[in-house]
């Protein structure tokens, strides 16, 4: 039995999902627009879970999506702040290196910031302390003044009201179960849906294969812990990072001032056992928790990526004195009990080409005349998410035009 029919349906009400249905009112104004979130409220996942930092765009090669998009998101995601009256901690951002070969690192990420258009400075270890006196860096550090941050939770609620506002309408507590005739069925019943737009997240590569998308793609999901500081509010200025390995997209345990001035570590990047392993056994999935250990455990016999290395330094990041030890590296005055909150933890779901060995660096989407899938909207897709989520719809554009045209289309992916 069919609960209703749509013309867009989106799978997800993340910041790619809610964005995505913006476009899709704006562009398709006589469409019906439908989002389905299986929880009870927005933002229970990665799009509320995250730092709340607004990059600048300068860790990205030149030639990706998230360069791409990085520098007008954030651009476009501070003026919708402004707009909503969402507080915007603009205290920017200063890489450090350690020693001389990441001094030379710098180098690189100064030559993909002016790529990129991005604003960003080489300075001397005196301007660097000038901006945040408890800095650490070997001879010269980069400036990024437009890095900011913001309360995530905040830019999701005004999300939700924007979506509502305009006549979308957001069924929360309503999961995916399966693809079927003419549309999908739900928890509450069968949907008609003329286009389904798939941004489950963590989930979007097994919706994707219902659709014959994704074969060469699962998610492997890394658990992000912060690390919360009981220093008073303003005892760091900026946000502290250290000089990132460009070969994988973590980037280490850094400092980040969030939008109420308080300073945090972290995140770790520990690998999950299952999709959403918060805590203890929540949302425990026995037969997913095989795949993926199964997964893992290979990655670990052959070393992909360095993935032995990355295991064992982020199970480490467990204890609070090593989050402090790898954080005394950057700053002075770094005390082992001045960080006793956890926060809560968040979970990246990383991309992986099970083809090619390799974690996924930029976002990555697939789809055709009926479907369309964001398979990896990793960090920074917070930030890009205004420009990126029109891009996409670009993409939908043409797949939807095509098929009204000729009743047919070759399939989309993020290809280029």
């Amino acid at each position: 039995m069919t609960v209703f029919s749509t013309d867009f349906l989106i799978i997800g009400g993340g910041v790619i999902g809610l964005n995505l249905a913006l476009v899709a009112r704006r562009r398709y104004r006589d469409c019906r627009v439908t989002v389905i979130e299986k929880e009870p409220h927005g933002g229970a996942h990665a799009s509320g879970r995250n730092s709340g930092v607004l990059h600048a765009g300068f860790y990205y090669s030149a030639d990706s999506l998230k360069a791409r998009f990085c520098r007008d998101g954030n651009l476009e995601l501070t003026e919708y702040c402004e707009a909503h009256g969402i507080t915007v901690n603009r205290c920017g951002k200063l890489v450090v290196a350690r020693n001389a070969q990441e001094r030379l690192t710098l180098g690189d990420l100064l030559a993909r910031g002016r790529a990129n258009g991005v604003e960003l400075d080489e300075i001397t270890v005196e301007e660097a302390r000038e901006r945040e006196p408890r800095i650490k860096t070997f001879e010269r550090a980069l400036w990024s003044p437009s890095t900011s941050s913001v309360d995530p939770m905040h830019v999701m609620e005004a999300l939700y009201r924007d979506a509502r506002n305009n006549g979308i309408e957001v069924l929360t507590s309503t999961s995916y179960r399966k693809r079927s005739p003419g549309g999908i069925e739900t928890s509450r019943g069968h949907i008609g849906a003329g286009y389904v737009i798939n941004a489950a997240g963590l989930h979007a590569d097994e919706i994707a294969r219902d659709y014959g998308f994704a074969r060469s793609y699962r998610i492997i999901p890394f658990k992000g812990l912060y690390l919360y500081s009981d220093e008073p509010q303003g005892a760091f200025r900026t946000h502290i990072y250290p000089v990132p390995d460009l070969r994988n997209p973590f980037l280490g345990v850094h400092f980040t001032v969030t939008s109420r001035g308080r300073a945090k570590l972290g995140p770790t990047a520990i690998p999950a056992l299952w999709r959403e392993h918060y805590h203890g056994l929540g949302n425990f999935r026995p037969r997913e928790m095989w795949e993926i250990m199964t997964r893992e455990f290979g990655l670990f016999l052959r070393n992909d990526f360095g993935f032995r290395r990355l295991a064992f330094e982020e199970m480490a990041k467990r204890s609070k004195s090593r989050m402090t030890q790898l954080a005394s590296e950057l700053a002075t005055g770094v005390r082992t009990q001045d960080y006793t909150q956890w926060g809560p933890p968040a979970i990246r779901a990383q991309l992986f080409d099970i083809g090619q060995r390799k974690l996924e660096m930029d976002f990555r989407f697939e789809g055709d005349a009926g479907s369309f899938h964001v398979l990896n909207a990793v960090s920074p897709a917070f930030t890009c998410a205004i420009p990126f989520t029109r891009y996409l719809f670009d993409r939908i554009d043409a797949l939807i035009s095509h098929r009204d045209s000729d009743g047919g289309v070759a399939p989309a992916s993020s290809a280029r």
